[in-house]
């Protein structure tokens, strides 16, 4: 096959359907990915709800690359990460109910998803702490882990 020939034949090949991030996906596009990722939200907050801290932060790639961002500034490491949601968890702290709303998830890649939605802490009827969160999330043979985490509180 002659050079031109060649390239012309990747090139097409390329052009293909299904050749997007979002058509290698297969199943998992828009509405099933984010369907998908909100189940597994609502599976960590219901591990909050019941205190399990391992259960919430399996959720998170276990690595010292993973960055958390509270609105002040990143920090890395899944370490950090399992300690700072771990002073909540202490025996004979009130942590409040936690639920998520409004979530989006968008293929960036086939193995990377940019999630999107708001947190909400709740003590009886009473919001304690709210605001938007932004994920950067990667499929991994054991599931979508997340990579960065970019969490605001709402002004009060």
């Amino acid at each position: 096959m002659r050079p031109f020939t060649l390239y012309l034949a990747v090139a097409l090949a390329a052009c293909r359907p299904g050749a997007s991030p979002a058509g290698q996906l297969g199943a998992d596009t828009g509405a099933e990915l984010t369907a998908q990722l909100t189940r597994q939200l609502a599976r960590a907050a219901a591990d909050w709800n019941r205190g399990d801290l391992d259960g919430f932060v399996s959720d998170y790639a276990p690595e010292s690359t993973t960055t958390f961002v509270d609105g002040r500034r990143p920090r890395q490491g899944f370490q950090y990460i399992r300690e700072m949601y771990g002073l909540r968890f202490r025996l004979g702290v009130r942590r409040d109910s936690l639920h998520f709303e409004e979530i989006e998830a968008r293929a960036l890649s086939p193995a990377l998803a940019l999630v999107t939605g708001r947190f909400l802490l709740q003590r009886g009827s009473q919001t304690t702490a709210s605001g938007p969160f932004t994920l950067v999330m990667a499929l991994r043979p054991e599931g979508w882990r997340i990579l960065h985490d970019h969490s605001s509180s709402d002004p009060h």
